[in-house]
């Protein structure tokens, strides 16, 4: 393990994180693990890239040095980023499994008991095949999870991190806020968002904000497309700041008008939930009691809006397509899971279908104290209402103009300075043309 000090964490994070992956291993009986998830490729060793769609893989033996897998392009980021020191790159073209074989074979494991992400996005099924049907010597098992079990509660460390990223999701979110206007569309309120949290030190999330109004806020996980806001209408934004992959999010709504009796019964709906969950979540309460309690308060009728999701979900290390970690742990019904001292959690008790046709959230990102909860936000949660909007007059909507290229003239051959004998025929002047053309 290489020393270093310009990592995200110091490396004693790295060493306990890796100390109780080895820990499970043991319990588990493995040799060793091939980690190919980016989630976790990063929560061990600060390895990221946009790359991820190319197969890579941490391999950790039980009790040797780790090496790395990656394309040839990727392996920059292994010595750039990590403590890793063992790389095997194979170059674009080349195949990737073969690669890790042979460093399986190099490296004493070929004919040993080793653990694979059986359910990662990263390792597809094509891929596992061809391990199998190469690595004939090997016990293979499946160890999904292994990892995750580490991730599902954040060191002091982590909430430091993710403190920073909540100062990216409050900056858009204030910005958005501030943006929504009658006359504007849902590009210009995203181009705001983005703007502030990139501004304020965030980096580049695993999903961009989603912006709705009026209508498209009933269909889920729109964002914008360039529809304007009218009069009268509410926009919904949902945010997931992000500083070095660990984020926060938090959704808020603008009314540009007067609020309906049922939107602003939604609004308390919402902040009841959200009040009552964090006075009930402390380490020893279930996640299911905590879901349940939600789920009580949102649900009424439709006119009010219903909650149609789980209630929350774990956050906080996220590549694309999702800033989520919710296939660790989520607020559902009938799950058991004690909550534990230092996990996060976006608590999302939205209401969809308010008045029959709209939707809207008030949500907060919290952290499990050890005799409590906190909140990584301070922002209002109260709607943003502003009545002057649903006065304003907007100027008729432009027709959309086809964009018809102008005609180009045909370019003229170049005059010749030679004096030319008159053609004494079409057919003659053909082959002088030609040799004009061939000249050009």
């Amino acid at each position: 393990m290489r020393q270093r000090d310009d990592m995200t964490f110091p490396m004693e994070e790295y060493v306990r994180r890796l100390t109780e992956l080895r820990r499970r291993m043991e319990e588990r009986l493995l040799d060793a693990v091939m980690i190919t998830d980016p989630e976790n490729l990063m929560y061990l060793t600060d390895y990221q890239t946009t790359g991820y769609s190319f197969f890579q893989a941490l391999v950790v033996p039980l009790d040797d040095e780790p090496f790395m897998i990656t394309r040839g392009m990727e392996e920059s980021n292994v010595h750039a980023r990590t403590w890793v020191e063992r790389t095997r790159p194979y170059p674009d073209g080349g195949d990737a499994i073969q690669m890790l074989v042979s460093g399986l074979k190099e490296f004493g494991l070929a004919h040993k008991t080793l653990g694979y992400e059986r359910n990662s996005y990263f390792f597809p099924a094509y891929q596992q095949d061809a391990l199998r049907t190469t690595l004939t010597d090997a016990r293979l098992l499946d160890c999904f999870g292994i990892v995750e079990c580490g991730r599902r509660t954040k060191s002091s460390f982590e909430i430091d991190i993710m403190r920073k990223a909540a100062i990216a999701t409050e900056a858009g979110m204030k910005a958005g806020l501030n943006a929504c206007q009658a006359g504007v569309t849902e590009n210009e309120i995203a181009a705001e968002i983005a703007a502030a949290m990139f501004r304020a030190g965030g980096e580049a999330p695993a999903v961009m904000p989603y912006v709705t109004s009026g209508p498209r806020t009933m269909i889920g996980h729109a964002t914008w497309e360039g529809r304007v806001v009218k009069p009268g209408e509410h926009v919904f934004l949902e945010i997931g700041g992000c500083y070095r992959r660990y984020h926060t999010a938090m959704m808020r709504t603008a009314i540009l008008g007067e609020p309906t009796e049922y939107m602003m019964l939604a609004q308390e709906r919402m902040k009841s939930a959200l009040a009552q969950v964090k006075a009930l979540i402390r380490p020893g309460v279930t996640v299911s009691d905590a879901d349940n309690l939600v789920r009580s308060i949102m649900t009424v009728d439709d006119k009010h809006g219903k909650l149609i999701t789980r209630s929350g979900y774990s956050i906080g290390i996220a590549f694309p397509p999702s800033w989520d970690e919710g296939y660790i742990l989520s607020l559902m019904h009938g799950d058991k899971t004690v909550l534990r001292e230092g996990m996060t959690f976006h608590i999302i008790p939205w209401a969809w279908g308010v008045d029959g046709d709209k939707t809207c959230g008030i949500s907060d990102t919290i952290y499990i104290t050890k005799d409590g909860c906190e909140s990584f936000f301070t922002l209002d949660q109260d709607f943003v209402i502003k009545p002057e909007e649903g006065l304003r007059q907007l100027p008729p909507a432009q027709p959309l103009e086809i964009m018809i290229p102008p005609k180009v003239a045909p370019l003229k051959p170049a005059a010749d300075t030679k004096k030319k004998a008159p053609a004494a025929s079409s057919k003659k002047s053909r082959p002088s043309h030609k040799k004009e053309r061939k000249a050009v």
